[in-house]
């Protein structure tokens, strides 16, 4: 099942996309797209409800962020060799791990809003899922029980804050805008292998990265594994998992985000989105 949030932003509504690619609307079903509710809960509220009975999303309604009540917003870095490559840094030995802010989530098609002295800002299209079942030191053998869905992250970062000023990485990957999620949420059974899905990303109509999950160097049953090991994954965090090569970053010359530009990205099974850079 393919799940959505509609609606304007902090007013959005649960729903489901049917199988002719409308939205229905589930609020008289569910309360929200939680990761929680993803366990089952979400999936059980629906058996034996004729979905094209439900009423549909007003036409043109905004696509909210995918997940309610996101609680950490963890993500991996340099998980695809050639993109490290490409950025000149070290293939890494074992998943390198920082957050984002939940306060940088925003819908799919929302805009992109560049820090006012900003000059080195990047795009990067990656898969990401929602945890919907408690993950503390899991096998590599159970951890995708503990995966609710998947779904698109557009990772913007800022380099200049990332790289070049003392501290963490988290300085430019958590300014207002800089997590885009969604259309949806899509349950594991429909998207069956997650390291068997290609994701793209153009600029300006530009194809900048084209990669398949197969090329993660460690895959998602690993790094949920992984991260349990250091931390309690609780229903509702999620994780964005890395991006394949084709950032602005790792090109001669160097090229990063300006105003005016759109970015359209999409990951196989899990939708598209496009923002505008402001």
């Amino acid at each position: 099942m393919k799940f959505v949030r509609f609606g304007d932003s902090g007013q959005e509504k649960p729903g489901l996309v049917d199988e002719q690619g409308k939205i229905r609307d589930l609020s008289s079903l569910v309360t929200d797209i939680t990761g929680d509710a993803l366990d089952g809960r979400l999936s059980e509220s629906l058996k034996g409800v004729d979905i094209s009975a439900l009423p549909l999303a007003p036409e043109g309604a905004r696509l909210g962020p995918c997940i309610a009540q996101v609680g950490n917003f963890i993500a991996v870095g340099l998980n695809y060799a050639d993109h490290a490559t490409e950025t000149n840094a070290e293939i890494p030995k074992e998943p390198i791990l920082f957050n984002k802010a939940r306060s940088c989530i925003v819908g799919p098609y929302d805009d992109v809003i560049l820090p006012p002295d900003s000059t080195k800002s990047d795009w990067e299209v990656e898969i990401a899922f929602v945890i919907s079942k408690r993950a503390s030191y899991v096998s590599e053998s159970e951890a995708l029980d503990h995966v609710g869905g998947y779904f698109i992250c557009n990772d913007v970062s800022e380099r200049e804050y990332q790289l070049e000023r003392e501290g963490q990485w988290v300085k430019g990957k958590c300014c207002p805008t800089f997590g885009p999620i969604g259309p949806w949420v899509v349950t594991p059974d429909e998207v069956g292998d997650p390291q068997d899905l290609s994701l793209w990303l153009d600029v300006n109509g530009e194809r900048l990265q084209n990669s398949t999950t197969r090329n993660m160097i460690f895959p998602i049953k690993t790094l949920v594994s992984y991260i349990s090991k250091y931390m309690i994954l609780e229903p509702g965090d999620i994780v964005t998992t890395g991006t394949p090569p084709g950032v602005g970053l790792g090109m001669v010359p160097l090229r990063f985000l300006k105003r005016g530009d759109t970015m359209k990205l999409g990951v196989e099974k899990l939708g598209v989105q496009e923002q505008r850079v402001i």
